[in-house]
């Protein structure tokens, strides 16, 4: 006990950025293969939680190509399990030094029972539409968690509210916060459309009763207010020299998202692009979050440790 004591880090070191890292890949790889067993009509391959059939936790052959898709995202649940708990161990011994990290492992961790028990209620309900939007929710919420882990393991710790600093213009600041509740109302809009057409699942998975048309027009207009409000903000960020990496990346994500949405609108919505286009929502919610969070940044005198306070390179992107 003692050794491992030791093995584990007192300060931010490769393994735990590597392990951050994994913790949001994860999650976003989650996100693609919970598309991927709706668009195949897989959401009861598994028609039992939490075994996978009754008398078996895996899929039989019985049960054919979609209980082994749907038994294939319940068993990435336990990868997600050993990450979550892996992170935890590595920050624990910094859970006084590094508060923040160890409470978004805490929260991390906390969550894969709330994903378990909203799962388990989906299958039982029969695929409610509703309750699976709300299971993608949670799941976006976790890929903002992971990803403040992922940014405050290469830039310090947060540090206290009135230690904090912006260093963008506040109109700026407000502009971008207006960026992000149009990414909810985006996504929101999606997952109510998604939960109206032909990919809610299969022919007898239940429908919200929306009209698909109509969703699919409302759905555009928050992400096309999006992009437009994104691009007056990537300009500002050149013009007057702002941190520009991550509202950069924002719209990359956000032009591809859109032209991945008129394609596959074009193409009938064939069920691979509608993958991408979840994954990408996935990574438009990491990117907001991570332009957000590199607009305002503590002060010299919050930082609570040498490593927190000096500026660092965050040497990734979305």
């Amino acid at each position: 006990m003692n050794r491992l004591k030791a093995w584990l880090p007192t300060s931010v070191d490769r393994r735990v950025r590597i392990l951050a890292w994994a913790s949001l890949v994860v999650q976003i790889v989650l996100v693609g293969t919970g598309g991927a067993v709706r668009l195949t009509g897989s959401g009861l391959g598994c028609p039992t939680w939490p075994q996978c059939t009754d008398g078996s936790f895996v899929s039989t052959p019985e049960m054919g190509v979609h209980g082994i898709i749907e038994f294939a995202n319940r068993l990435l649940t336990f990868v997600i399990v050993v990450i979550a708990i892996l992170v935890f161990v590595a920050v624990l011994r910094m859970r006084r030094t590094r508060r923040d990290l160890f409470v978004l492992t805490l929260l991390q961790g906390l969550s894969i029972p709330l994903q378990a028990v909203i799962g388990g209620i989906t299958v039982l309900t029969g695929l409610n539409p509703y309750i699976v939007g709300l299971h993608f929710v949670v799941s976006l919420g976790l890929i903002v968690v992971t990803t403040m882990l992922v940014y405050r393991v290469y830039t310090g710790t947060r540090g206290p509210a009135a230690g904090l600093i912006s260093v963008v213009p506040s109109w700026y600041l407000a502009v971008s916060r207006v960026a992000a509740v149009f990414v909810g109302f985006a996504v929101a809009l999606g997952i109510l459309t998604t939960g109206s057409g032909p990919h809610a699942g299969d022919a007898a998975t239940p429908r919200n009763g929306l009209n698909t048309d109509v969703m699919e027009h409302l759905h555009s207009y928050p992400a096309y207010v999006l992009f437009a409000v994104t691009l007056l903000l990537v300009v500002v960020a050149l013009v007057r020299g702002l941190p520009r990496r991550f509202v950069v990346t924002l719209l990359v994500v956000e032009l591809v998202q859109i032209v991945v949405g008129l394609t596959q609108s074009r193409l009938g919505l064939p069920p691979a692009l509608v993958i991408v286009h979840m994954v990408l929502a996935a990574s438009l919610v990491a990117a907001m979050t991570a332009t957000l969070l590199a607009e305002r940044r503590p002060a010299p005198a919050a930082a609570v440790a040498a490593d927190d306070a000096r500026p660092a390179r965050v040497p990734f992107t979305f």
